[in-house]
């Protein structure tokens, strides 16, 4: 690291956008004041249970035929030890359960008692324990293959989960701008992921400034075309949950914010290989000048950009595919399937997140290029490449 040979003005600027930072997170903290709160049979406290038997019988009147019924064992709650039967409906058409499944039961309350009513229904399977175990093998694969700076980067990645947990959510759910809390909540995961990765030096530098202007870049084009395409936001059952749950939230808002935050996943990848590309270039031969330098390293760009955009789309892609499925089963015609909300707003994510990730490029090549020929010297882990 060699923070003295950096050109003032490049520290000055990420000097400022950490002073912005921290006066966004002070000014817009959460309070607690929220008023949202989900109905009652949304927060129903559910219970973990292990499948002991399943049996097809007569189902409970007024229910007609046959339903399948679950015996299980009760590993927590009230009626912690105790074995309960559920119902699950007509033969395949319920969860497909099998004895040593785990699951979670909620509780059916105390008028489904009264009633002679079963006392639990299934909730969902338990799925934290594999949740758990795949954490710890990603976690390892990281540390074993990165070392250091793998074990740094998840430390980072802890940091920005704390973010959005301690930060952004609460921040709008007590109704606080949305976008100035998004963009100071994508910012400050900015600077800690690479503060913490990659250290204070040339390349994290470089790497900050294209990100944080093309994060401003992603933020207009959201706004501007969730305005002109009409995206209200309600194209998900969730979103209709939360405005009946708080009208401090706006929606809409949340469409926009959740481009930003999509688009800064894949801007912290390509600016900071970019930026370590524009340093391995200047480390290996220390003659090139600002030209060469960053024609050489806009070569690079663009092919890493040819990649990304398509793993944005296809991202995109995979978590429309339901909606997709339901209209292509509909014979819904192209035209009329993409103008429906709940794609039409994958498609305006792709692009405006595809747009700000091409400009991160030409972007984070000339800062990283101005500040690698001004370097007298790089240390060597400012050439590895990302």
């Amino acid at each position: 690291m060699n923070v003295a040979g950096l050109p003032r003005i490049a520290l000055a600027l990420v000097g400022l956008l950490v002073v912005v930072v921290i006066a966004g997170v002070i000014v817009l903290r959460p309070d607690g004041s929220t008023d949202a709160e989900l109905s009652d049979a949304l927060r129903a406290p559910t219970y973990q249970a292990e499948v002991a038997v399943v049996k097809v019988s007569p189902c409970p009147p007024p229910q007609q035929g046959n339903c399948t019924f679950v015996a299980t064992r009760l590993a927590d709650g009230p009626d912690e030890g105790q074995t309960v039967s559920i119902p699950t409906g007509a033969p395949g058409a319920g969860p497909d359960l099998n004895p040593g499944d785990e699951v979670r039961l909620s509780d059916s309350g105390a008028a489904a008692r009264e009633q002679g009513l079963p006392p639990y229904s299934f909730s969902d399977f338990e799925r934290r324990s594999p949740m758990l175990w795949l954490l710890g093998l990603f976690a390892a694969i990281v540390i074993v293959f990165g070392r250091r700076r793998g074990a740094l980067a998840l430390l980072g990645l802890a940091s920005s989960i704390g973010v959005v947990l301690l930060f952004l959510i609460p921040a709008v759910l007590d109704g606080r701008p949305i976008l100035p809390v998004a963009l100071v909540a994508s910012l400050a995961v900015m600077l800690l992921t690479l503060g913490l990765a990659h250290g204070v030096g040339p390349k994290s530098i470089a790497a900050a400034l294209g990100t944080a202007v093309c994060l401003l870049l992603t933020a207009v084009l959201a706004i501007a075309f969730t305005k002109l395409a009409n995206l209200t936001g309600f194209s998900s059952e969730e979103a209709l949950i939360l405005q009946e749950a708080s009208d401090q939230v706006s929606v809409q808002g949340l469409v926009i914010a959740g481009m930003i935050i999509a688009a800064l996943g894949v801007l912290d990848d390509v600016t900071v290989s970019q930026a370590s590309a524009v340093m391995a270039l200047r480390r290996a031969d220390p003659a090139l000048s600002f030209k060469p330098l960053y024609h050489e390293a806009i070569d690079v760009g663009r092919d890493h950009v040819a990649a990304t955009v398509n793993t944005l789309m296809l991202a995109y892609v995979g978590a429309s595919l339901p909606i997709m499925l339901v209209f292509a089963v509909g014979d819904t015609p192209f035209a009329d399937a993409v103008n429906k909300e709940a794609v039409s707003e994958a498609v305006i994510g792709t692009l405006v997140g595809s747009i700000g990730l091409i400009a991160a490029v030409p972007i984070t090549t000339a800062a990283a290029a101005a500040l690698a020929i001004r370097m007298h010297q790089l240390p060597p882990h400012e050439a590895h490449a990302h």
